[in-house]
């Protein structure tokens, strides 16, 4: 498609690959709203990059019928592009492992992600177009140590993912994953302070170039799936 005039929300778009990203697209032209859970955090980096910052935070999934509404309205009643950006990671040993931990993680990367995608399910089946992605990790492969919560809530993404293929092809719709490796990024850091790119990881613009090669592919095609490794992150 031609992301040129496209309408796109990014969720978790105030900061690495979601900010990123967003920053592409708006040079490209699209109409891009970008949500996060610190409201200062988000209009300033709104502003910077020219988007629009829709204050959000998708584990308050009470909320997701009223901000997808919102998003619309924003956007003129319709939406090209969904990039399920937001995320985050607890990373206790078995053994360890709380209902806290379960809940907070699953909240915010596999239901409310799931629930916000629904939202917009008419509006890109009356289209009968539309470009969904959801942004999964290499956990979403294969398990680690101390990734029981994280892996498993990134594997239940992949599963979403193809689970939707299934469903949406017939209407047009593209479901991909994307599944960054090592990438320096705010993630996981307490005080969500971004981190300087380190020499051998990939940087949140390496994900968004590829997020915008998925979307720009030609209407008749999408890509199900991709990973990007760092080539020598050791």
């Amino acid at each position: 498609m031609n992301v040129k005039n496209a309408t796109v929300l990014i969720t978790g778009g105030s900061s690495g690959i979601g900010k990123a990203t967003a920053k592409l697209f708006v040079e490209q032209g699209a109409q891009v709203v970008i949500t996060g859970r610190n409201k200062e955090k988000l209009d300033t980096v709104a502003h910077e990059i020219g988007a629009t910052p829709l204050h959000f935070d998708i584990s308050d999934l009470k909320a997701i019928p009223a901000k997808a509404k919102e998003t619309l309205e924003i956007l003129g009643g319709k939406i090209d592009v969904l990039i399920n950006n937001a995320g985050i990671g607890n990373f206790p040993v078995l053994g360890e492992i709380s209902e806290e931990d379960l809940m907070q993680v699953y909240t915010t990367n596999v239901f409310g992600l799931a629930l916000l995608t629904q939202e917009f399910l008419p509006t890109f089946k009356t289209q009968q177009a539309g470009t969904i992605i959801n942004i999964g990790s290499t956990a979403a492969l294969k398990g680690f140590a101390r990734g029981s919560v994280y892996a498993a809530s990134k594997f239940a993404v992949r599963g979403m993912t193809q689970s939707w293929q299934a469903e949406l092809r017939k209407d047009n719709i593209r479901v991909c994953l994307v599944n960054p490796s090592e990438v320096t990024t705010a993630f996981n850091a307490e005080d969500r302070a971004e981190r300087e790119e380190a020499a051998k990881k990939l940087g949140g613009e390496d994900i968004a170039h590829t997020i915008l090669s998925v979307v720009e592919m030609r209407d008749k095609g999408f890509i199900p799936e991709v990973t990007v490794w760092a080539t020598n992150p050791f």
